[in-house]
């Protein structure tokens, strides 16, 4: 256990930064709080999918027989079930389906390659899988017992991935009257139990899997001092249910009473985009901040009608939150912060003006039941110090899944004050200011964030470098005016056949498409600086 060393001045300090205890149901399982929201709301519309409309008892019976043919093939209880599906209802039953039979879910993509699929499933020791049609998942996985969301003689999801829209209309699993229910599963589940498992993207080239537990959804869903979350909220769900975000986005309405809308089409159209959130009358959007940034520069009328707008991932640029402020006014604008280790979000911004020595948006304050605090060198830093942020609260996830060295590296016990904690280690460095709110300053290491996405840069240069064309490469990301980021890959070529294509195949194979770098730059060498270590600057100034 580390003791930290204190000082009066930061021990008031961080003791007025985490007064964030409020109570919420911590003993509670995800699947009971559905179901408690069943019984009082049952028919409020809980999943909107185009023209598809779902009760919450719809929804539930939905779920049961999806659980009932889960539960057909063995017991669920503590294990890890993957699931695969386009964004539909289906794939909010099945999430529900697992944890209802007392699993854990792992929400995987179809277009991920398949070595890439195999091993995240192998490292979870995951040996069953929920997946639609489209998933073709016994074909990929065999040694995978798949199970199939659609029932027999329903729906023929024969649509590729990108057109969930196209099967809006036809006839699916949940037209069967909400009587043909099974009934809820006798699985009991603790709030200690593990819900579901993100991966993330490691340094190593072995992604790292995230557990998060029933109690830690629900630390960040209730009470929530981000936004307002309650029977009324009508929530996005936009991001891929692989990224955390999804998180909020279906849970966030969906424990409340609230309605979940499924954006209905894989890739983001604004005119669709604008037209779903007038339509459904969408109360909260979250936006990773790249994304946020596009539609500032290209259709800012776009979130007109949206209550709350949530956005983070990445740091922000002034520039565009000074234009949402003039276009959305004060709060409305939310700043979000958060690793998944902690659960989607962590800390918290409103918006509402910007200061003129203001040179970074503030990642603001730790939503409820969360704690932060900033060290350095073992001492707790006073206001205006920088240091690292750690975290702390029931959001934590308990430690990477069979990964130990890695868990003991990330997180830590320590004392301060007389108060032990359990911390993990962000490897963001921030300061305190004298407000009272946190503002980022860069992180410890070479982890970066790219539309929402965490990459390790190492992760992206391990599979460069196994690239039999490739002789030696480096990874780094740059940035337009506009703030967008992207990967660029340095490669000296082992052979002719080294060319952008053909590296880039090499890693379709291998890595899932956010992590594949946007463009592919061949060199004879790279450039030293004086230390002996690659010249960064001299690298991009080279141009193309």
């Amino acid at each position: 256990m580390d003791e930290l060393e204190v000082t009066d001045k930061a021990l008031e300090a961080h003791r007025l930064l985490n007064r964030t205890t409020a109570p919420y149901p911590g003993q509670a399982s995800v699947s009971e709080l559905f179901e408690q929201c069943v019984a009082r709301f049952s028919d409020s519309v809980a999943v909107v999918h185009g023209s598809r409309r779902l009760t919450y008892r719809e929804l539930n019976a939905l779920a049961n027989r999806i659980a009932a043919r889960l539960l057909a093939h063995g017991s669920c209880e503590g294990r890890i079930v993957g699931v695969c599906a386009r964004r539909s209802p289906e794939l909010i039953a099945s999430l529900l389906a697992v944890l209802k039979c007392g699993g854990a879910y792992l929400p995987v993509d179809a277009t991920w390659p398949d070595d890439r699929l195999a091993a995240l499933f192998e490292q979870a020791q995951c040996t069953v899988a929920l997946g639609d049609a489209a998933a073709n998942l016994s074909a990929r996985l065999p040694g995978v017992t798949t199970v199939p969301i659609e029932e027999a003689g329903s729906v023929e999801n024969t649509a590729s991935i990108e057109d969930t829209a196209s099967i809006e209309d036809t006839a699916s699993i949940e037209n069967a009257d909400a009587a043909d229910d099974p009934g809820n599963p006798a699985a009991t589940t603790s709030a200690e139990a593990i819900a579901y498992v993100n991966f993330t993207s490691g340094s190593t080239g072995r992604p790292k899997a995230v557990p998060i537990q029933h109690r830690a959804i629900a630390r960040l869903v209730f009470r929530a001092r981000y936004t307002t979350l309650d029977e009324s909220s009508v929530l996005l769900q936009l991001a891929p249910v692989t990224f955390d975000a999804a998180t909020f986005e279906i849970w966030g309405a969906l424990l409340h009473g609230g309605t979940c809308v499924l954006y209905p089409s894989a890739f983001v159209r604004f005119s669709e985009l604008q037209r779903v959130l007038e339509q459904e009358k969408v109360t909260d959007i979250f936006l990773t901040t790249a994304l946020f940034n596009s539609i500032l520069d290209e259709a800012p009328q776009t979130l007109d009608s949206v209550g709350r707008i949530l956005t983070g991932g990445e740091a922000h640029s002034l520039r565009h939150i000074a234009r949402a402020l003039d276009r959305y006014g004060p709060d409305r604008l939310t700043s979000v912060y958060g690793p998944t280790e902690c659960t989607t979000f962590a800390t918290y911004h409103p918006v509402r003006a910007l200061r003129a020595d203001e040179n970074a948006l503030p990642i603001g304050v730790p939503i409820q039941n969360t704690r932060a605090y900033v060290v350095e060198a073992g001492r707790l830093c006073e206001p205006g110090e920088t240091g690292e942020v750690l975290l702390a609260g029931p959001g934590l996830s308990p430690g990477y899944l069979a990964s130990p060295e890695a868990t003991a590296h990330s997180f830590a016990t320590v004392r301060l004050g007389g108060v032990i904690e359990r911390v993990y280690r962000t490897g963001d460095r921030a300061y305190l200011r004298d407000d009272g709110v946190l503002v980022f300053q860069g992180r410890l290491d070479d982890q970066v964030k790219i539309n929402g996405y965490r990459i390790e840069l190492g992760e992206v240069a391990h599979h460069l470098d196994a690239c039999p064309a490739v002789k030696q490469s480096h990874v780094l990301v740059t940035e337009d005016p506009t703030g967008q980021k992207k990967l660029v890959a340095f490669v000296v070529p082992e052979h002719e056949g080294c060319t952008p294509a053909a590296v880039r195949g090499y890693l379709a194979g291998r890595l899932p498409g956010y992590m594949i770098p946007g463009e592919i730059r061949i060199r004879d060498g790279f450039p030293l600086s004086a230390t002996g270590k690659v010249d960064r600057a001299a690298l991009l100034a080279a141009g193309p």
